[in-house]
């Protein structure tokens, strides 16, 4: 009988150890998800963090942006009345000018003072004028229009200005319409001479 009694315990004895071994386990597992969840949630927050802090970078470049490039159209558009306005100039020969008198000589100083007075507007607004002559030719900020044979200056040099560039901020506005050396020394044996360095 005492065999009987025994197994008889055993399956109890065997149930009431099983769901403790059971409780353990789960636990175990539990933990180990809500590790993984965690780490996962913390992976989460970091790349939100990271892409928060690059939309916060972009948004300040942007609204920067916008800050300097906003009157770019208006002033690509206002940069030809400035060039009128110096042809206006340059079609009254220097004779003339010399002896002007009266209305003549007012005529010319009130353009005189127009033109520097949208030149400093511009440059308000963050426009400047690119006047290259004696430089290396750029092509970002100058167009070729034609080669000038020189001996003298050093290839690739601006020599003549045909109309004047603008820039708004680091970006060409209008490129500068130019002509360039030909003939000369290369350019890496000419840079210490004076029409590299302007």
């Amino acid at each position: 009988m005492m065999a009987d009694h025994n197994e008889h315990e055993d399956p109890r004895n065997q149930a009431e150890a099983t769901p403790q071994a059971e409780p353990a386990a789960v636990d175990a597992e539990a933990l180990a998800a809500a590790l993984r969840e965690r780490d996962e949630m913390k992976d989460r927050l970091l790349r939100t963090l990271a892409e928060m802090e690059n939309l916060r970078r972009r948004t300040e470049r942007e609204v920067t942006d916008a800050r300097t490039y906003a009157v770019t159209n208006f002033a690509r558009d206002i940069v030809g009345s400035a060039d009128n306005i110096r042809r206006a100039l340059d079609s009254v020969p220097a004779e003339a000018r010399e002896h002007a008198d009266g209305a003549l000589k007012g005529l010319i100083e009130g353009i005189e003072l127009t033109e520097r007075d949208l030149g400093k507007t511009l440059e308000r607004h963050g426009v400047k004028i690119v006047d290259p002559k004696g430089q290396r030719f750029d092509p970002n900020r100058h167009q070729a229009m034609f080669e000038v044979p020189d001996t003298q200056v050093p290839n690739g040099t601006v020599v003549q200005v045909v109309q004047t560039g603008y820039v708004i901020g680091d970006r060409t506005l209008r490129p500068a319409l130019v002509g360039v050396s030909k003939g000369g020394p290369k350019p890496e044996a000419a840079k210490d001479k004076p029409a590299d360095a302007a």
